[in-house]
């Protein structure tokens, strides 16, 4: 089995700043794709340079560090490619729904995506999922359903793209947690960049269209340096303290995309989005209280199992 590098000593006061600072990267990212898909650019353009520019810097720095083969390596191939694919269309979808819908909409939507994590974790992890966690599911989708507003006069149809974002990224998600037994981090990330760069590329070469201005030329080409950048500072994180200390921070995403949404755009969240939004991080909150504390249940009792 591959290792990626080890985590440092838990340095909380370290680890909550990078995750903060790594969601306002990705914040960046769907503000700049909404700002771009508005000027007239196409989504599939936007979503070839998000993947386009991150992979550019991370092979300049492989690089200069000096590429390591094994960084190239994968196990299963075909689950790894599969992976990549599932991100890509997860970010396509997305910088469509965002043309349509605010911001705030499409991160409450999109951070559906631990709850039905938790649902898939049954089936395809073989993972038990007991009463209290499903009730969450359930919640959470009414959480959702309370944002979307399907009978209401202002559905858009968008809503449904946004959705296939939501669900590509929790597979995404599941293929992350069964792939990181035999693959490396730096495995995963170069496959990634490679599959949303290469599959991407020929729609973006089809629809292609320069930006109108400077400014938006500046906003084009940094998707990829955020892209690259949000990353960065989420591995960092990692390394300074667990996921379940850093999970309840990741939705700092919404509340950036509120304000980008409220202040770039005038578009402005209504009730029932802040509402379903509430509902929706708070199921999520309860999901990761519960697999904390069955986590620790499990270590305690392995701890007992040894001693005896």
């Amino acid at each position: 089995m591959k290792q990626s590098a080890g985590r440092k000593a838990d340095q909380p006061l370290i680890a909550i700043p990078l995750i903060l600072c790594a969601w306002l990267m990705f914040s960046f990212i769907d503000t700049s794709a909404k700002w771009l898909a508005l000027a007239g650019l196409a989504s599939v353009q936007l979503a070839f340079m998000r993947y386009l520019g991150a992979f550019v810097i991370s092979l300049i720095l492989l690089n200069r560090e000096g590429i390591d083969r094994d960084s190239f390596k994968a196990e299963r191939l075909g689950l790894v490619l599969v992976r990549g694919a599932l991100l890509a269309g997860s970010t396509v979808f997305n910088f469509i729904a965002v043309r349509y819908l605010s911001l705030t909409l499409t991160s409450t939507i999109l951070f559906s995506a631990p709850i039905i994590v938790t649902a898939l974790a049954g089936p395809l992890l073989g993972e038990r999922v007991g009463l209290w966690r499903w009730l969450a599911i359930l919640v959470g989708f009414g959480g959702i359903l309370i944002a979307v507003q399907p009978f209401g006069a202002d559905f858009h149809p968008a809503v449904f793209l946004s959705m296939c974002a939501a669900t590509c990224f929790s597979l995404y998600a599941v293929l992350t947690r069964k792939l990181s037994e035999t693959e490396s981090t730096a495995t995963l990330q170069f496959y990634a960049g490679l599959v949303g760069t290469t599959s991407l590329l020929p729609f973006a070469i089809l629809q292609w269209q320069n930006p109108a201005t400077t400014a938006d030329w500046f906003i084009l080409v940094g998707l990829g340096f955020f892209g690259w950048l949000g990353h960065e500072f989420l591995t960092r994180a990692h390394e300074y303290a667990p996921a379940s200390t850093l999970t309840p921070y990741t939705y700092s995403f919404i509340l950036y995309l509120a304000v980008w949404s409220a202040f770039v755009f005038n578009d402005w969240p209504t009730l029932n989005t802040i509402l379903g939004a509430t509902v929706v991080i708070a199921s999520g909150l309860f999901i990761w209280l519960r697999e904390r504390k069955l986590a620790r249940e499990q270590t305690l009792s392995a701890r007992a199992n040894l001693i005896r």
